[in-house]
């Protein structure tokens, strides 16, 4: 009898994630050319075309779709298997890749720490840090991540999930705004500044609009960024007002933390929202290996030491 070749498990793995041959190459760093030759392998052994064209793009045949899960699952623990055991793992000698999927404001204000705690612990270990557009458990159910950071969606019950902190919203203009004379804020004279929103899918409204609008205001938009950091340059060189969560302002230059080099000053806002809870999530399959969970234990860790009970730098 003679035996399969296995590599191609790891590029069948490869093509029923990415739904592309390019897409598959890039992932396993080999030509375009070298993954339709793989392909064609493919198809012979497994007697189905596996992915066909539609249009200018590939999807997947039936069998292909019912191939994914289990092809996902065999690839993880086939390497599960060359992988050390809790009795061997040695930090010290640990060579590995994390992959952390967050979005920038994390990586700003937690990246450094990170970095610095795991190469204490484990200096062969590597953090890569991928961003984050949008809230979906593919990236974990495929394997592409390690870790997910942030705040919980539509991920699938069998995810798993551990908080990390709670966060809540904080008003942000620069070092010399006006508003700093002001020796109490109401709803009112807050909603009629100008605002800078930040929001990669355009959105104008959130939990602070909604507490506004059952006192029957509305903020007054001026811009809307993509991005947090985008909100705080603006805010920065402007009279704009930026709303970003509290701990996004760790590493950022506050009044009250370096008093003339800073050029950002933070407020609690005239209303209140709910908290919200930043979380670390992944998929069971990395459950039991003690890599993953040294690592899960490290973000743990250094999140809970840096999340002060308030920031400073807050008008209270």
């Amino acid at each position: 009898m003679t035996e399969p070749d296995l590599n191609l498990l790891i590029a069948l793995d490869a093509l029923l994630a990415e739904v592309s041959v390019a897409g598959a190459a890039r992932r396993l760093g080999l030509s375009a050319s070298a993954m339709s030759r793989t392909l064609t392998r493919l198809r012979a052994v497994t007697e189905d075309p596996l992915l066909v064209r539609a249009g200018r793009q590939m999807v997947l045949t039936p069998y292909a779709e019912q191939l994914r899960e289990r092809t996902q699952n065999a690839v993880f623990a086939a390497r599960s298997v060359l992988r050390p055991s809790v009795s061997e793992l040695s930090l010290v000698t640990l060579e590995r890749t994390f992959i952390i999927r967050a979005n920038e404001g994390f990586v700003e204000a937690f990246g450094a720490s990170l970095i610095a705690a795991a190469a204490k612990a484990a200096p062969l270990v590597r953090l890569r840090f991928s961003p984050k557009p949008e809230k979906t458990s593919r990236h974990l159910r495929e394997g592409l991540v390690d870790l997910e950071i942030g705040v919980l969606g539509t991920m699938g019950p069998e995810i798993r999930l551990q908080t990390l902190f709670r966060d809540r919203f904080v008003g942000v203009v620069r070092a010399g705004h006006p508003l700093r004379l002001e020796p109490q804020m109401t709803a009112s004279q807050y909603a009629a500044l100008g605002h800078v929103v930040a929001s990669r899918r355009e959105r104008t409204s959130g939990p602070v609009d909604e507490a506004l609008a059952e006192l029957g205001l509305q903020r007054n938009i001026a811009a809307v960024v993509p991005s947090f950091p985008a909100a705080l340059a603006v805010a920065q060189a402007s009279d704009l007002v930026a709303l970003v969560p509290a701990t996004f302002l760790i590493n950022q230059p506050m009044t009250d933390n370096v008093g003339a080099a800073a050029t950002l000053w933070a407020f609690e806002l005239p209303v209140t929202t709910m908290p919200i809870t930043i979380s670390q999530l992944w998929h069971p399959r990395s459950e039991a290996d003690p890599a993953h969970r040294w690592l899960r234990q490290l973000v743990l860790s250094v999140c809970r030491q840096m999340v002060p009970d308030k920031p400073s730098g807050l008008k209270t």
